[in-house]
Parts: structure tokens; sequence; C-alpha cells
């Protein structure tokens, strides 16, 4: 068993530490003879995530450059052609600022995973949070792209899009709930919100957070429209279980629903059940969508809709009560640059873990069905 590698057919693994000198990740089980270009099909995946891009984030300036080491035949062009085998994929850290952490180096940050990854190890990687760090999601990132590929090429249809629906205790109104909003309407402000009027909410609380050297949570949505039905099996290859432990591996998150989730507990039968008739076209009109399109681990073909939450960040100016590796009692305030809503960043990063998901398991349906 590998720690830290995800996916069965379609696997990532990814590797590097928050203030080390790169971070990337091996792709392995990617299929041959797909073609990419880093500045089309996996740069503009990394800049939506890239910190520094706002007054809302980090000010860690990273150009999160991916490199190509491994496992494809580049043109002249700048066209890569996958052979097949282990895809490396390298991002070069170059805005590190170490000292920064200096005054934490013995000491444990509340909330955060200093405390757990000492009594695991025996020792840890103060410096941004080392492995603990969102830092790592970039590689997660780049290893999505390369998942769209494969979805590009056995479900051409299959579409992948996530926003921020929830800040603090704020959220968008609910006649945009359920992926009833567009891409384009996203990338117009620094909160990836389906909704302006609530992006401009968000940016007048962020600012007072901020300034108060607190941080806040929030909840991401994320939704694939055109899945194929029949991805996923019973048991123990469901669809929705695969989805739950992508979301709950990035770090920060906390709970993970598909489809109306924790809301089922308040239904009734009749209410829950998404009824089906017959389109006009002949194929099955599902009535509703509480399930989140999975059935019995399995999709039906209705779009998929996942949410997680991601606590605020723990990396805080608010002095907490803590305790150092000696047993010491301490009052901990958090140095440098940390994202006061680390759920902002987590929406491409939602978006990379529904796409490995979905490439892993339209490849074992290939493997286990022939089609």
């Amino acid at each position: 068993m590998s720690y830290n590698t995800f996916g069965q057919m379609f696997r990532m693994t990814t590797w590097g530490e928050s203030h080390g000198p790169a971070i990337g990740c091996i792709v392995d089980g990617c299929p041959p003879g797909l073609s990419f270009r880093l500045d089309r099909d996996v740069q503009p995946f990394m800049d939506r995530r890239r910190p520094g891009q706002s007054r809302h984030t980090t000010q860690r300036r990273e150009p999160d450059l991916v490199r190509v080491l491994s496992g494809t035949l580049e043109a002249a062009d700048g066209t890569h052609t996958t052979t097949g085998t282990p895809i490396a994929l390298q991002i070069d850290n170059v805005d590190q600022r170490s000292k920064d952490y200096s005054n934490i180096a013995q000491a444990f940050r509340p909330g955060h995973a200093d405390f757990t990854y000492w009594k695991k190890y025996g020792i840890r990687d103060h410096r941004g949070g080392g492995r603990s760090s969102a830092r790592e999601t970039a590689s997660r990132v780049a290893a999505g792209a390369l998942a769209r590929l494969v979805i590009g090429a056995l479900a051409p249809d299959l579409r992948i899009r996530a926003a921020l629906i929830q800040m603090g205790a704020r959220r968008i109104p609910d006649a945009l709930w359920g992926g009833a909003w567009t891409t384009v309407d996203i990338d117009k402000n620094d909160f990836f919100c389906p909704d302006p009027i609530t992006a401009g909410h968000w940016a007048t609380d962020l600012d007072a957070i901020r300034k108060d050297g607190s941080s806040v949570g929030a909840v991401v949505e994320v939704v694939a429209e055109h899945v194929p039905a029949g991805l996923g099996a019973p048991l123990y290859g469901k669809l929705d279980a695969d989805l739950a432990a992508a979301m709950m591996s990035i770090n920060a998150v906390k709970a993970v629903e598909i489809g109306d989730g924790m809301a089922v507990a308040a239904l009734r039968g009749e209410d829950n059940a998404d009824e089906i008739r017959m389109s006009p076209t002949g194929e099955p009109l599902f009535l509703s969508n509480h399930a989140g399109g999975i059935l019995g681990g399995i999709s039906s073909g209705q779009p998929v809709i996942c949410r997680f939450a991601v606590k605020p960040t723990s990396s805080i100016r608010t002095p907490r009560r803590s305790i150092d590796e000696a047993g010491n009692e301490t009052d901990v305030s958090t140095k440098g640059r940390h994202d006061p809503c680390v759920g902002i960043r987590a929406v491409p990063v939602g978006e990379a873990m529904m796409a490995l998901v979905l490439a892993d398991h339209l490849l074992r349906h290939r493997g286990q069905i022939g089609s």
C-alpha cells in the first residue's frame, strides 16, 4: 500500500514539500497516444489555483510552471504525446520564506496537522507544514489536467466545473444551487462565485477577517455533467465512495456530501425518490436529482454533484493556546503569508479530484465491460 498514491487504473502519486525545492507527481496508467500542450491543456488549470493573484489569497508568489520529465514524446512545436509509461511532472518552488515559521519549529499550531504528524513520525517539517500544506494540491491540479485528456478520449461530452457556494455563514442564493451557473460567470471574480453580489459581500467579509488576523471556512460544489451511466460498482467500488475519499483527501477538508447529502435525513421517502419518466427522445428522464447522479454506487447518467467543506486556515495571527514538543504550554501566533480562506483556491482542486476519479472509473469500466 502506498500512502501517497490515489486511484487504481489511473494513478497519481504526489511528492515534495511546501518549502522544498520542488513538488510534483507521477501519473501512471495514462493510455498512450494522447496529445497535449502544457500552455493550452495544463497551465490554465494551474493558473486558476496559483497563489498571489488577489488580496484574498496568500501573497506567496509561485508561477506554478509545470515541467514534463518522462512519459511523453515532445514534438518541436511543444506538443507532448503520451507513451503509456509513467508521466513525471515537476513544479519548482521559487518563493519560500521558511524563516517565517521559525517560531513554530517546536510548537504545534492548534487545528493544524503539526501535532499528529509529529506523533506519527517523530519528526515534522514545520516549514509551511511540509506535506500537510495546501501547496501539495498544485500537483493534484497538474495530474487532473492529464485526467481530463482521458475523459476527453472516452467521454468527450463530459464537463466538470466547480464553484465556491459558501464562505463563512454567507451562502449564494438557493436559486443558484445545483449547478445552474456558468464557468464564464465564475471566472469574473476572485472567488469562483456564480453570484457577483455574493462575491462582493465576501470581499468585504474577508477584508475584515484578514484585518483581524483570522480566517474563515467555505463550501465548494463540484458538478460533472454528461457522465455516462454505469460508472462505479456495488459495495466496494462505489463511485460516490471514491469521490468522497478524493475530496476528503484534500488538505483542510472536513466534510463531503453527494447530492442532497445530510439534508436527506429530513426528507420523506416520496420526496427523496428521484422519479423517472421517458423523454421524447426515448431516454430515461429523471424528475429530480436528490441522489447527486449516483445510485447504488453507480452513475445514473444525471449530473454528479459533490460538495465539500473546508475548515478555516489554521495558520492565523490571533494567538491561540497550545503546547510544544517538550510538553510546555505556549501561545502560538503564526507569521508569514497564508490564505484567510483556503477554500477559494480549493475550487480548481475539487475539479481536479473529480477528474481523477472519473478518469479512473472510465478506464475501470472499459476494462470490466469492454466498452
